[in-house]
């Protein structure tokens, strides 16, 4: 079992699950999986084990949590970069720029969490379908971006999702398991050229 117990309805117990989220992160960015439980993450949170329990069930609860949590701040900076991409009609490579950037930063802020979460995270149905939305939601903001640049072919919704899919696994590989040295902006910059010459109309952007 790792969906949380119940549902906080309360300002209070919103605010008492805020902090043993927060609790975990730490402990989990610090510590990793195996040194953290939920008897330190109570502790931290400066709570009960029973009111930790009384929301999550255990520690894969509490990693399940933060995945999603991280899921909603995701679609929530993307929807803010797609909204003012549209405002100031950026061009195709400033908007993979932002695009690719923002993607770096919800990578590299808390980079040993965000790998945590990647690699242990339980794939359970509702996960895996909250991952999918995002995936459709992001993909469905980023084809409007493409039409309105006559970008992405014939079937700007498709090449919009495959975009998607592709820079977050490429900057996985880049950002959690870089393949060199380069500095970070280098490899981040090669995913944006990467995507440039797959996105760009025919005959611009190619070669």
């Amino acid at each position: 079992m790792v969906q949380p117990r119940k549902s906080p309805r309360q300002q209070r117990s919103r605010e008492t699950v805020e902090v043993i989220l927060e609790a975990a992160a730490q402990l989990f960015q610090r510590h990793g999986y195996a040194a953290t439980t939920t008897n330190k993450v109570a502790e931290r949170a400066g709570v009960s084990i029973g009111s930790l329990y009384q929301y999550f069930p255990n520690k894969d609860g509490l990693l399940t949590a933060l995945a999603r949590e991280h899921l909603r701040a995701a679609a929530t900076e993307l929807d803010g970069l797609l909204a003012a991409a549209t405002a100031r009609r950026l061009p195709l490579r400033a908007l993979l720029e932002e695009l690719v950037g923002g993607v770096v930063a919800l990578h590299t802020e808390r980079p040993a969490l965000h790998r945590l979460l990647f690699d242990q995270t339980p794939r359970t149905a509702e996960t895996v379908a909250e991952l999918r939305d995002f995936e459709q939601r992001a993909a469905a903001g980023l084809a409007a971006q493409l039409r309105r640049l006559g970008a992405g072919g014939d079937a700007p919704e498709v090449t919009a999702l495959l975009a998607v899919q592709g820079i977050e696994a490429q900057v996985h590989g880049a950002v959690l398991d870089p393949a060199d040295d380069r500095p970070m902006a280098e490899r981040a910059r090669s995913v944006v050229d990467l995507w440039e010459r797959a996105l760009a109309p025919e005959g611009r952007g190619r070669g």
